[in-house]
């Protein structure tokens, strides 16, 4: 009979291959393989680091009824069904916009299903994408249709590779299935906070576009959709950048939380949208044995202990603003993730072993569809001043605006800053110069909260640089509980960028949902 038991602990120095002999010792059950469902690492208690796993094991029906009966944190185990995708019953073409996580697999969900796809994605291949980063990091030259957020792979491509997630939807575990099919450790599926890291990231996307092409489908790269092309309400296609027209009687729009230009397409086009809150601040960068000192304490388990990470958030009851850590990147780098010319924004990425000498965050504070007036696109508008100011701030060239936590406390500006991690350079400045007050002053009040709950947060060594803005969508293209938008019979909405989700998981599950509601527009 199959069972999990929960809350085996291991502290880090010890092999999980002796976790036969403890179940053995605490519950006298003799096993000799176990499949891992869930890992995370507890350092609530300095003095008491350990790993906790819940793990299925196999054991005779004999022993079921009293380790069953006694443990509380035994439990008898149903294998959840991975729900398949239906099967089409004709073979039709859909378009896909964007080959971000929403879009690879929608795509591979509805190749699976014996549909067809054909996936615009405005940014170039993963391989051509990264050499385009490296020119803007050396040269401070910005391609805006090749960069962090545009490109095959999306946003999430050019980052930290993070899994989590807190949705917990069936299509997770066939998510993660392909995942793993396509290069992911097994690891991913079961660990508490998974990430895989840019530089593994790369070569799994690879992998998910050569499955789509043995499949039957077809990318179109550097070739974005600019029009929707609309018969009797319903569409019947896209035109695109390259001045032709395709046509299908099911797209998906999958476009990442930056396609500004599409969000104005649509609003032209008569698509409801609505606006949405999003968050708005700056990347804070510490140095990474400063933050593994302050989360690890003296444990003796420190040095063979993972990058340490930090999650804060703090809840101003004054104005009732939220402020909080975004995208905390332990052992990487602040990189520039502007998409257009002349505005800069920075966001955060690590490798797969998160060994970089400092670690970084955004510090965001919370915007609301008030703050930004009565324009449906005023949420874009917000950004866009934000990041023009930053850019001058930086002095050009994609420098960024820095600033040292001790002066930006103080509301000075600093003579010399130390070295950070941004490859495009840096520029003495203040986050004023670039950020609404009502930012900064939220920011300030929190910062002290924030040292209270990591000491040390607060020190000579914290420098914030650059603007983050682009946390989420500032807009939701509305659809029906089918998927289709409000507005627009057989435009399937998906993802981040359509207002759906947040991160690379969420977004995923988003685009294998509206791939199954095609199929089942198509049967009904």
């Amino acid at each position: 009979m199959l069972i999990t038991i929960d809350d085996i602990r291991l502290f880090p120095d010890r092999s999980e291959e002796i976790i036969p002999q403890l179940v053995k010792d605490k519950y006298g059950i003799k096993i000799t393989a176990f499949r891992i469902l869930k890992k995370s690492l507890d350092a609530r208690n300095k003095n008491d680091i350990h790993w906790r796993y819940r793990i299925l094991i196999d054991i005779d029906e004999a022993d079921t009824a009293g380790v069953l009966n006694y443990y509380e944190e035994v439990k008898a185990y149903i294998e959840p069904e991975i729900p398949l995708p239906p099967k089409s019953p004709v073979k039709e073409k859909v378009i896909i916009a964007g080959a971000g996580p929403a879009g690879l697999f929608c795509a591979l969900r509805l190749i699976e299903s014996g549909m067809e796809v054909l996936i615009f994605e405005r940014g170039k291949p993963v391989e051509e994408r990264m050499r385009d980063i490296e020119i803007l990091e050396s040269d401070g030259i910005l391609d805006p249709e090749s960069n962090v957020l545009f490109g095959e792979g999306g946003a999430g491509t050019y980052s930290d590779g993070k899994l989590t997630t807190r949705i917990n939807r069936p299509e997770i575990d066939w998510f993660y299935r392909k995942l793993i099919e396509n290069g992911a450790p097994e690891s991913s599926a079961y660990e508490a906070k998974p990430h895989i890291g840019t530089d593994k990231l790369r070569d799994i996307i690879k992998s998910i576009r050569k499955k789509i092409i043995e499949s039957g489908g077809e990318f179109r790269f550097s070739e974005r959709v600019t029009d929707l092309i609309i018969t009797d309400g319903k569409i019947c296609g896209v035109a695109t950048s390259h001045n032709r027209e395709y046509q299908a009687a099911h797209v998906v729009l999958a476009p990442g939380h930056s396609a500004r230009d599409l969000y104005e397409m649509l609003h032209a086009n008569k698509i409801t949208l609505e606006k949405k809150g999003f968050a708005v601040g700056s990347r804070i960068e510490h140095p990474a044995e400063l933050i593994r000192s302050i989360q690890y304490g003296k444990s003796r388990y420190a040095d063979i202990l993972p990058a340490a990470e930090y999650s804060l958030t703090w809840n101003n009851k004054k104005t009732g603003r939220g402020i909080y850590s975004f995208c905390m990147c332990p052992g990487g780098a602040v990189i520039n993730s502007s998409s257009e010319e002349n505005l800069l924004c920075t966001n955060g990425m690590s490798m797969s072993d998160r060994g970089a000498r400092l670690s970084n965050a955004a510090i965001v504070v919370t915007v609301t569809k008030e703050d930004t007036g009565p324009d449906i696109l005023g949420g874009i508008d917000l950004q866009r001043n934000i990041e023009r100011m930053a850019f001058r701030s930086g002095g050009g060239e994609y420098r960024a605006p820095a600033q040292s936590v001790i002066s930006f406390i103080k509301k000075k500006t600093d003579k010399e800053l130390p070295p950070v991690s941004y490859r495009n350079g840096i520029t003495p400045s203040r986050l004023e110069e670039f950020l609404p007050q009502w930012i900064t002053s939220e920011i300030r009040t929190a910062l002290e909260y924030f040292d209270r709950r990591m000491n040390g947060f607060i020190s000579e060594s914290g420098v914030f640089i650059g603007a983050e803005t682009r946390t989420s969508s500032p807009i939701r293209i509305l659809r029906r509980e089918d998927y289709q938008s409000v507005s627009l019979r057989g435009l399937y909405p998906a993802g981040e960028g359509a207002g759906y989700a947040g991160g690379i998981v969420s977004s995923a599950v988003d685009g294998i949902r509206c791939a199954d509601a095609i199929i089942k527009s198509i049967y009904y």
